[in-house]
C-alpha cells in the first residue's frame, strides 16, 4: 500500500533541498527574451528541451506556426488518470526600457525578489511546473497515471497556436489540468470571465474641413457617438446563474477581505467591462474623415453571451443612423468555470493548505486565459502560480522567490494526490 503522505513529504523535501536550482532555472528563463509580438519561441523552447533531457526525459516538439513551438513531455503510466501541467513561454513586450528600474531581461535576484519581464506572468510558474516534473522523475516516483507537461507559445496575444492547437490536433488530453498562471498565494482561480474583443469601423464621407459639419459625414464624430453607446454595456443588469452564485460570493469576499486593494473592483464580477483600447481615423485636420477604427476589449460575466452583447450593440448603434461594421478578433469566450470540488481543484487547493498551513480556496478571475480552451474539451482546469500581481504586464515586474519555491512544492505534491486518488 502506497503511503501518499510519505511520497509528498519526499518530493517537498527534495524541492527544498534543490531550491537554488529552481531559482536558477527561473532566472535563466527570464534572461531569454520571448516577447510576443513577435512571438518567436525558438530559443526558450530549445533551452527547456535541453533542460528536460538532462533527466532522460523525452520531449516532443510541435511547430504550430513559424517559430512558435509547443513542447510536450510525459512521465508515469499510460494506465490510470492523466494530469496536465501547462504553461506558456511568451511574455508581453517590455515596453519603454527607460521606465524600468532594472534590466527586464536580467533575471536578477535582489532582496528576495526575482526580477524581470515574465517573472510573474509566467516564467516563475513555468519554471515551477518544469522543476516539479523533473523532481518526480529524478526521484523515480512510480506514478499510477500520467503527468504531462504542455509548454506553449502564443498565449499573450490570444492566438490559436498554443493550447487550442494542441487540443484541436489531439496531441494532449487529460482528466485534469493545472495552468501555472499567476494567482494569489492561497487562492487559485477556478473560473474566468468571458472575453469579447471587437473592432468597430465607422464610415463617413470626405469633404473639405472648412465646410464641416455642413458638408460630408465625419466618421470620427460618428465613432464618438458609437463609443458612448458601447460604454452603456456596463449598465446592463445581468442575472447571475444559480450554479455560480456561491463562487461569485466567495470571490467578492476574497476581494473584500484578502486582497483588500481590490474591493473597489468587486462590481466587475457581475458587469460587462468596456475598455476603448485604440482609436484611429482621418488623414489631415482639414479633411473630413471618411473612416475611423476603434478597438474594444469587453469582459463578460456569467449570465450573458457574446451573441447577446452583439445584439445589444447592433440595436444601439442602429439607432444612431451611422454606417458601421463590427469585426470580432482576439480573445473570445463566454464566462466559464470548473467546480471547486473537482479532483484537480481539490488536489491543488488541499496541497496549498498542506504546504503553507494556510486556508486556501478557489476564486474567480476577471480576465481570460487558456483555461477556457481546456474547458471547451471537458478537461477540468484551474490556475495557480507565483506572482506579484500589481506588476503583471507593467514595468518592474517581479515575484517573491519564496513563492516560486512554495508553488513548486504544491505542484509536486498535488500530482501525487491527484494521480493516486480514485
Amino acid at each position: 500500500m502506497v503511503n501518499k503522505q510519505e511520497l509528498k513529504d519526499k518530493v517537498i523535501n527534495e524541492v527544498e533541498a534543490c531550491k537554488e536550482e529552481l531559482v536558477d532555472l527561473c532566472s535563466s528563463l527570464i534572461k531569454i527574451p520571448s516577447e510576443n509580438p513577435p512571438g518567436d519561441s525558438t530559443e526558450i523552447s530549445r533551452f527547456i528541451e535541453n533542460y528536460l533531457k538532462k533527466f532522460d526525459t523525452e520531449v516532443d516538439f510541435y511547430e504550430s506556426a513559424d517559430k512558435m513551438y509547443n513542447l510536450v513531455s510525459s512521465i508515469g503510466s499510460e494506465e490510470g488518470k492523466h494530469l496536465i501541467y501547462c504553461g506558456h513561454t511568451d511574455v508581453v513586450p517590455a515596453g519603454n526600457l527607460e521606465k524600468w528600474d532594472f534590466d527586464p531581461f536580467s533575471g536578477e535576484v535582489k532582496d528576495g525578489w526575482m526580477l524581470g519581464r515574465g517573472a510573474s506572468d509566467m516564467k516563475a510558474g513555468l519554471s515551477g511546473i518544469i522543476f516539479a516534473f523533473t523532481i518526480l522523475k529524478r526521484l523515480q516516483i512510480k506514478l499510477p497515471g500520467k503527468l504531462s507537461l504542455a509548454i506553449v507559445p502564443d498565449e499573450e496575444t490570444g492566438g490559436d497556436f498554443g493550447v487550442p492547437w494542441l487540443l484541436k490536433n489531439k496531441i494532449i488530453h487529460g482528466d485534469g489540468c493545472l495552468i501555472a498562471e499567476p494567482s494569489s498565494p492561497y487562492n487559485p482561480t477556478v473560473g474566468q470571465k468571458g472575453s469579447y474583443w471587437f473592432e468597430l469601423e465607422v464610415f463617413g464621407q470626405p469633404g473639405h474641413g472648412s465646410l464641416s459639419p455642413l458638408a460630408g459625414k465625419n466618421a470620427i464624430t460618428d465613432a464618438v457617438l458609437a463609443i458612448r453607446e458601447i460604454q452603456k454595456l456596463w449598465d446592463i443588469q445581468i442575472t447571475v446563474p444559480d450554479e455560480v452564485k456561491q463562487l461569485i460570493h466567495v470571490s467578492q469576499k476574497y476581494m473584500r477581505e484578502v486582497e483588500k486593494d481590490r474591493e473597489a473592483f468587486m462590481p466587475v464580477l457581475e458587469h460587462i467591462t468596456v475598455n476603448i483600447g485604440t482609436i484611429e481615423g482621418g488623414t489631415k485636420s482639414n479633411v473630413i474623415p471618411e473612416n475611423c477604427k476603434v478597438e474594444v476589449d469587453c469582459r463578460l460575466p456569467f449570465g450573458i453571451t457574446e451573441k447577446e452583447v452583439t445584439d445589444f450593440l447592433h440595436e444601439k448603434l442602429g439607432e444612431l443612423g451611422i454606417n458601421y461594421k463590427i469585426r470580432p478578433f482576439g480573445f473570445r469566450s463566454n464566462a466559464n468555470f470548473t467546480d471547486p470540488d473537482d479532483p484537480v481543484c481539490k488536489a491543488i487547493i488541499d496541497n496549498i493548505s498542506f504546504v503553507t498551513d494556510h486556508e486556501a480556496y478557489g476564486v474567480m478571475q476577471w480576465a481570460s486565459s487558456d483555461a477556457r480552451h481546456f474547458r471547451d474539451y471537458n478537461i477540468p482546469v484551474l490556475q495557480y502560480g507565483p506572482a506579484f500581481l500589481p506588476t503583471i504586464h507593467g514595468y518592474n515586474e517581479r515575484v517573491q522567490v519564496e513563492q516560486i519555491i512554495t508553488c513548486a512544492k504544491v505542484y509536486a505534491a498535488a500530482a501525487i494526490d491527484f494521480l493516486y486518488s480514485e
